[in-house]
């Protein structure tokens, strides 16, 4: 496989993220509650991973390898919980946007715990990234009553979940193949969504048929996917350039929010999302330098 093609299944994997916010709205729309939504997207992302598991090369883990991946995954279940509740009250292009602050949220928790500095280049791309997302979430559009102070501290603590979780599985379990430990992250996940929001909806056949496609759809794109494909690609084009090819979830949020749901994005707000870019571009820009085999020709 060509590099380009390692390159495009790491851009996938951040498209999927992309695309959530827009069917957990349409969820919304058609009356299925916050509890039913999660519920089902992690019931049926999970029974995915695991469907695969049986055939995709396996290693040996012992019970506290297992828990401690499973802890690992409550953060993932938490972000899932937080980012929907902040779409009850958000616009889904403003709800990815605060999502989007684990950037510099996850600099930050990394310096906290494992005192890594970050590099001058690291702290203009996070000025750069908060700039962008000033304008790219409308606070000067005075007449934009989508901002919502409740939804914006949830989409921030969601941000600051999906932090811990990037943290987390990047040093628990580094030796489990992707698959594998995929799906014990899954489990984890789904075991803090059914802790909060008991899974009732199972028991009410018309509920679990009628919010069984927005389930598996929002699993596969959520919970199966995009894990997928960056155990494929990540490897071959490297962290730096991976970071950048997965911000495709961030205009993929913004353009299908506009398309889909119809939702009015100013031209302030679009130039917000090239300056998060940038941000984003020059935060990497020295690591993919470093590594030319990361080359999309």
């Amino acid at each position: 496989m060509k590099n380009w093609m390692y390159a495009a299944l790491v851009f996938l994997g951040g498209c999927c993220f992309g695309v959530l916010s827009t069917f957990v709205k349409l969820a919304y729309g058609q009356g299925f509650t916050l509890a039913v939504v999660s519920g089902s997207q992690f019931l049926c992302g999970t029974l995915l991973l695991w469907v695969v598991l049986p055939f995709v090369k396996k290693q040996y883990l012992s019970y506290r390898e297992i828990f401690k991946l499973i802890v690992s995954g409550i953060p993932m279940g938490l972000t899932g919980i937080l980012y929907y509740q902040s779409l009850q009250t958000l616009d889904a292009s403003l709800a990815i946007i605060f999502l989007f602050q684990f950037v510099w949220l996850g600099s930050l928790l990394e310096y906290i715990i494992d005192r890594k500095k970050p590099s001058v280049t690291k702290i203009l791309s996070i000025l750069i990234l908060i700039l962008g997302s000033i304008f790219a979430a409308g606070v000067f559009q005075t007449t934009n009553s989508s901002l919502s102070g409740i939804g914006t501290i949830w989409g921030l603590m969601a941000a600051l979940s999906f932090s811990i979780f990037i943290y987390t599985s990047g040093t628990v379990g580094k030796h489990v193949p992707a698959i594998q430990k995929s799906s014990w992250l899954a489990v984890g996940g789904l075991l803090i969504v059914f802790i909060i929001f008991p899974p009732f909806f199972l028991v009410d056949v018309d509920t679990l048929v009628g919010v069984a496609p927005f389930g598996i759809f929002l699993g596969l794109f959520g919970v199966t996917l995009p894990p997928f494909l960056f155990s494929i690609g990540m490897p071959r084009v490297g962290s730096g350039l991976g970071t950048i090819l997965s911000s495709s979830e961030l205009p993929v949020a913004i353009i299908m929010s506009a398309v889909i749901l119809a939702e009015y994005i100013a031209p302030l707000q679009w130039f917000g999302v090239i300056v998060i870019l940038v941000g984003i571009i020059i935060g990497n820009k020295r690591q993919v330098k470093q590594q030319p085999h990361a080359s999309l020709s």
